[in-house]
């Protein structure tokens, strides 16, 4: 191959392009963590504890190692130690990695034991006669406002200004509380992993966010080197901040090293609710206060998240608010309390989810109360520099979003007043919601290599899941080394192609296409050096972008958005349906307009999902939950998502050479206000804790009608 032939201008950036994994994905060819197949694989099965708190007392493991096909039966009294101190990239992991090393109970669905076997069937029927005796503790899951043990962790809290004297000479002023309920990840894909040493290493099969982070956490936590892990994750069936390391894989990597062949372990539904994290419940206070023409003088923010009493994790809520809207006073602060339950975890857009919910909603009650439309109210309090850092912003078009989605969504034609529209039985309304999420990169290794074949490899250990992240990467290279996106192949997942950002924190596409794009124009530059063909074993520029992030200006980077929907209410059944939503975004330069529409309306999907239908419930006796499964956990069916619409408008950022934002996460933020918004501007009524059933909703017409039994 001569450097001539590649010069060739690609439809690569900013063209839609179907992922390439969809056929094997479609055809199932596409394998999973927990479908590839071994030689003398053997099969695990986790055991959970009964109790919420308290000691295990005794394991009758003699019994269930005499049942058909089981191999061994691991748990605190004889398993493998490991270390109980592991940092990793990302922090400390979760300390149920820390599985078999005590006795205690610290919280439901701990998990006690696994049982492995020769078979699934075989592993499970072991695993539920395994009888685990305990004494028991009395425990605390109590979660709400006001409830003692609640403390504001370091850093946590911003203010400035005098809150209280702000409120009072305010014209306006909203002081309401609001709550969201404790969410799932509920991805398609449950938990899964196999696990085999191979030519001295530690190899593992995985449904991961980041194959070396995995990698790392676990050779930390074993104390082996870094280089004797190998971790891939090929395919992964969705995540949304839960497939980090986790219990399952200790456990399985403790039975492949006794067995000494390989060992898989799939967890059930159940299992995953009880052992793979969560999205905190909350309980919010907002308090806004604003002149007559809508100026805010005071913005005050209390959000409070429970978290375990193993590790403390704060769900952020609070940030919100710090970023959107300046005012004269403004005090913002995250509080946590810790109770007897599993460590809380990210999930998509932790933090600003349900932040947005209470700040996007009291806004909107203050739009209300001092009759001014609800977008001019956010027009009016659009800030110059951060509110609180007092930052430029790298690039901001949030107003830009609401005059699009304005125009798109027919705003113009909405009759303020609540409760005057009607089809029917069906009450309708309209609702708006601005949305924000930060804009990172993290530092990233990639390696681009120019094939004797004429095409090219990229190698990066990004996590695909479900995002499009392939084919991203690929029109990114494509577009760098000036070529036809189908002579770039990828390869990602693999924790041997060296450090790269998680899939998370709408960091992925950003952090990984930087150093693909660094990569290849390095080797771009090289190839005129390379006389005549191409060698056998290709030239290669690999590239880490740790040096080039740390140059990035000090500014506030955020991808906006604007909300829109039209939802329509029977106050007779309670019931609400989301006829419309709209969403337009801000969020950088879009790579794939196909997968990118598909990443903003499944996160709206997901917003439509938390304002109606997701609530896990929690038995105060028990500690434990109440339907751990999808017949108790609801979640958005396409019955309930009728017509949802993402677009966007033209927002780069200068100071990032790809131009991206990031939009894993955004299209959920303000989803949930929007919808409540509009519920309001239906019935005349407030719903300030989700989700909304269609009790809540009887009840409030109840209480609006001056009913008795309301």
């Amino acid at each position: 191959m001569t450097q001539a032939s590649t010069t060739v201008k690609p439809d690569a950036v900013g063209v839609a392009h179907t992922r390439v994994e969809a056929l094997d994905k479609v055809t199932g060819a596409a394998r999973y963590a927990g479908e590839i197949p071994f030689a003398e694989l053997a099969h695990g099965w986790l055991v959970l504890s009964t109790v919420t708190r308290g000691r295990i007392t005794s394991i009758d493991e003699a019994a269930v190692r005499a049942l058909p096909g089981v191999l061994t039966v691991l748990h605190h009294g004889n398993a493998p130690r490991v270390k109980d101190d592991v940092v990793g990239a990302l922090g400390r992991p979760d300390p149920i990695v820390e599985v078999f090393q005590h006795d205690r109970v610290p919280h439901a669905g701990w998990p006690v034991a696994l049982v492995v076997a020769e078979t699934s069937e075989q592993a499970r029927e072991a695993a539920e006669a395994l009888v685990v005796t305990y004494a028991q503790e009395p425990h605390d899951v109590a979660f709400h406002a006001g409830r003692p043990g609640v403390y504001t962790p370091p850093e946590m809290e911003t203010a400035k200004g005098d809150l209280d004297a702000q409120l009072a000479a305010s014209a306006a002023v909203v002081d309401a509380a609001y709550t969201t309920p404790e969410q799932h990840h509920t991805a398609m894909e449950p938990h899964a992993v196999t696990v085999r040493w191979h030519d001295g290493r530690l190899e593992l099969f995985d449904s991961n966010q980041g194959s070396k982070w995995v990698a790392d956490d676990l050779a930390n936590l074993f104390s082996l080197d870094t280089s004797a892990v190998h971790v891939r994750s090929e395919h992964v069936g969705g995540a949304f901040g839960s497939k980090g390391l986790r219990a399952h894989h200790v456990a399985a990597v403790m039975a492949a090293t006794e067995l000494q062949r390989p060992v898989r372990v799939v967890l059930t539904r159940r299992q995953v609710f009880a052992t793979t994290g969560y999205r905190s419940p909350t309980a919010q206070r907002v308090r806004l206060g604003a002149d007559a023409d809508g100026r805010l003088r005071a913005f005050g923010h209390e959000h409070l998240n429970l978290t375990s009493n193993l590790r403390e994790f704060v769900e952020g809520g609070a940030g919100f608010g710090r970023s959107m809207y300046d005012a004269d006073a403004h005090h913002t602060v995250n509080r946590v309390v810790p109770v007897d339950v599993a460590t809380p975890t990210w999930m998509r857009a932790p933090g600003e989810a349900p932040g947005s919910f209470a700040v996007e909603s009291a806004l909107d009650e203050l739009a209300e109360r001092l009759g001014i439309d609800p977008i001019a109210l956010r027009v009016r309090n659009e800030p110059t520099v951060g509110p609180v850092s007092g930052l430029p912003f790298s690039s901001r078009n949030l107003l830009g979003c609401f005059e699009e989605g304005a125009r798109l969504f027919g705003w113009a034609e909405r009759d303020p007043r609540p409760r005057v529209r009607r089809d029917g039985r069906w009450l309708l309304g309209t609702g708006t919601a601005a949305s924000t999420f930060p804009s990172g990169a993290a530092p990233s290794t990639a390696s681009v290599t120019a094939e004797a074949d004429g095409s090219f490899t990229v190698r990066i250990t990004a996590s695909d899941v479900g995002t499009g992240a392939r084919t991203a990467l690929g029109l990114i290279a494509a577009e760098a080394l000036e070529v036809a996106p189908e002579r770039v192949r990828v390869r990602i997942a693999d924790s041997d192609f060296g450090n790269a950002w998680v899939a998370g924190g709408s960091m992925g596409t950003r952090s990984w296409g930087w150093a693909v794009m660094a990569a290849a124009r390095d080797l771009r530059e090289r190839l005129p050096l390379a006389a005549g063909e191409i060698p056998e074993d290709g030239i290669t520029a690999t590239t880490d972008t740790g040096a080039l992030i740390a140059q990035l200006a000090q500014k506030e980077r955020y991808a906006y958005g604007a909300q829109f929907a039209e939802v329509a209410v029977d106050v007779l059944s309670g019931e609400v349906r989301v006829r419309r939503m709209l969403g337009v975004f801000a969020a950088g330069r879009i790579v794939n307009p196909l997968t990118a529409r598909s990443q903003l309306v499944g996160g709206m999907t997901w917003g439509i999902s938390m304002a109606l239908h997701e609530e896990a419930v929690r038995d105060a006796a028990s500690g434990g939950y109440v339907g751990a499964d999808f017949a108790g956990y609801h979640v958005a069916a396409h019955a309930d998502v009728p017509a949802v619409r993402a677009e966007w408008i033209d927002d780069p950022d200068p100071d990032d050479p790809v131009g991206i934002k990031g939009i894993g996460e955004i299209g959920i933020v303000g989803t949930a206000a929007a919808i409540a918004n509009a519920v309001w501007h239906a019935t005349g009524v407030r719903h300030r804790d989700l989700p909304i059933r269609p009790d809540r909703v009887l009840l409030a017409e109840a209480r609006q009608d001056g009913r008795p039994d309301a």
